[in-house]
């Protein structure tokens, strides 16, 4: 995939590959079907970047989740299949826990006169670049002072700026009301997750005062949207004109040629506990050297934790959006089991019934984090097993890699940005209590008052 490296230690993965092999024959058997000397398999080892590949015979959570430890990410999961992004050392790992793979075409590369450096290609120039959403949201906050601010709560690893605008009635106060946090683009590639940030921008600005429902949400809560969680991978995704199937940050690895944590495996919450990450730093899933070591999950740690006043934490509930899948997902990410230490079945509960009805409302699929395979160190985790936030993880459009994976032309944005609208105010709404969802708002909020 890249220059000679210095690789992580693979005791966990081997082990995991030896769990799969012996509770798992019938993966084992397919070995036969894929001979592991495949042209395809040598032109994996020189790539200079990953693909994707479709991946058949994972039926089960620990089969997926054993695709997981080999360092490739799961972008996609079906009945008894799954796609993966993977280098040629992760492909080859999978072939030896016996699947078959089948590559996928890469992203779309721009015509070679198109001249797009540093930007969107041809067919994408309506996503915004970094530049183009820190324009766009300045303009917001100049026209609608009175409901939209804006902050720098840190940098990110190149020194660019991490955003965190609030959406509020009476925007410069801080007030008793429950608030709500939108979080996007932690994975470089997933470009929709900003576009998501920005319509709900323009939206509750747009629209406050006509929309019945908007206007009760900015006059009863504080919001609070986070737009660009890894605004150097997101640049470097685009920088040569060319998609580069990006995922981590821009982080350089001591002591390996490698760049780049998975921000959304280093968050300080079971943090490498569980098979559910890497310990590699060439691989896509790497998890960081330690828990909160990207610079930008520090920035939003420490936002969040400033959230806490009194002791009392005032963000309610939070979605952090994904591409892609079409998911709505809770946690517990790092374990099967509904409940345990820090969630009670009553919480499992009333993540699961918000859950469904969201996705009720945006026909994506609900479910339980871990129902796809193990992950340890995410942001919901974390949000919930930290601070008792109510916290979901949105994975957007398309559904499967055949509308464009990873990168969706811009004539889905309008669409599959607003599909999510109905969704979002159901969270808002809820925020004031969500174990309502429950019928149980007497027992956990009666007397709590609006915070």
């Amino acid at each position: 995939m890249r220059p000679p490296r210095i690789r992580g230690g693979r005791t966990t993965v081997l082990a995991a590959i030896l769990a799969l092999a012996l509770a798992a024959p019938l993966a084992a058997a397919q070995a036969q079907a894929s001979p592991p000397t495949s042209p395809t398999t040598r032109a994996e080892q020189s790539a200079d970047r990953p693909h994707q590949y479709e991946v058949t015979g994972p039926a089960t959570r620990a089969e997926r989740t054993a695709l997981a430890s080999t360092g490739a990410s799961v972008d996609e999961v079906h009945a008894r299949a799954a796609v993966i992004t993977a280098d040629g050392a992760q492909a080859a790992l999978v072939r030896q826990l016996g699947y078959s793979l089948r590559k996928l075409p890469d992203p779309p590369s721009p015509p070679a006169a198109s001249g797009r450096i540093k930007d969107f290609p041809d067919g994408y120039t309506n996503y915004h670049n970094y530049d183009e959403a820190t324009k766009e949201i300045d303009g917001l906050v100049a026209k609608h002072p009175d409901i939209l601010s804006k902050e720098v709560i840190g940098k990110s690893h190149e020194g660019r700026d991490i955003l965190a605008l609030k959406l509020s009635k009476n925007v410069t106060k801080d007030e008793n009301e429950p608030e709500v946090l939108f979080t996007a683009h932690q994975h470089a590639r997933e470009h929709l997750t900003v576009e998501m940030a920005l319509y709900l921008l323009n939206e509750f600005t747009s629209k406050y005062g006509s929309d019945d429902r908007i206007t009760k949400m900015l006059d009863s809560r504080e919001i609070w949207v986070i737009p660009d969680l890894n605004p150097d991978g997101g640049e470097y995704d685009i920088a040569t004109g060319e998609f580069q199937m990006w995922r981590k940050n821009r982080q350089p690895n001591a002591g390996t040629d490698e760049v780049g944590t998975d921000l959304n495996r280093n968050w300080d919450f079971k943090w490498g506990c569980c098979n559910g990450s890497s310990d590699d730093p060439a691989d896509e899933t790497y998890r960081g050297a330690s828990a909160a070591s990207a610079p930008e999950v520090q920035v939003v740690s420490k936002f969040v934790h400033s959230r806490n006043v009194g002791g009392k934490q005032q963000i309610k509930a939070a979605i952090d959006f994904h591409t892609y899948s079409e998911l709505v997902l809770w946690p517990f990410g790092f374990t099967n089991d509904e409940t345990g230490p820090g969630m009670t079945q009553d919480d499992h509960d009333t993540f699961a019934t918000i859950g469904k009805k969201m996705a009720a409302s945006n026909g994506y699929t609900p479910e339980q984090s871990s129902e796809l395979y193990i992950t340890d160190g995410a942001i919901d985790d974390w949000l919930w097993g930290d601070q008792k936030i109510f916290a979901y993880t949105f994975e957007m459009y398309p559904s499967s890699n055949g509308g464009g994976g990873f990168y969706p032309k811009d004539s889905v944005i309008p669409k599959e940005t607003s599909r999510n609208k109905d969704a979002v105010l159901q969270l808002l709404e809820t925020a004031d209590c969500p174990y309502r969802a429950i019928g149980k708002e007497d027992q956990y909020c009666k007397g709590n008052g609006k915070g």
